[in-house]
């Protein structure tokens, strides 16, 4: 093999590498981040605290609306936050909604926007994905009251 072939290979492979190494860096340091760069301020959500003695609802009648988020497993669990019509962002990032500090979460994991009176569930890019009971969601999908929205080992539910 000529020396000029074997020499550009090298410098080829040095070049990918160095690539490689930057690209994880930039990944690590956005995730690490990501929530120190953002400049709007998010009041705390009324109507957090942890939820006394309540388990999952035996029957969900259709046709109510949901008031509440609530955490029903993972390190929040008993969590609530009273909903309103502004969207509810859930990831690891400081300035989410809520905040989870779940191995599993991205920084800007997933948000909940409600439309018309119905809330619905968009994964935002995430790595693990979000899940609405055992479906992985890829587009804004509705949620129905009661059914759990999994995310890493953190799992959520709307309430009445």
């Amino acid at each position: 093999m000529p020396a000029i072939v074997l020499t550009v290979a090298r410098f080829g492979f040095l070049v990918l590498l160095w690539i490689f190494v930057f690209t994880v860096v930039g990944v690590i340091r956005r995730d690490m981040f990501a929530g120190a760069r953002s400049s709007r301020l998010v009041a705390a959500p009324r109507g957090i605290g942890p939820l006394m003695g309540q388990e999952r609802p035996a029957k969900v009648k259709r046709g109510r609306v949901a008031h509440q988020l609530i955490v029903t497993a993972g390190s929040l669990a008993g969590t609530r936050i009273t909903l309103g019509e502004i969207p509810i962002t859930i990831g690891r990032a400081e300035d989410s909604t809520l905040v989870i500090t779940d191995d599993y979460a991205s920084a800007r994991h997933a948000r909940l926007v409600s439309r018309s009176g119905q809330w619905y569930l968009e994964d935002l890019g995430s790595t693990n994905g979000t899940y609405l009971d055992r479906a992985k969601v890829t587009a804004p999908t509705p949620v129905p009251l009661g059914v759990p929205i999994r995310i890493g080992r953190t799992s959520l539910e709307l309430r009445p």
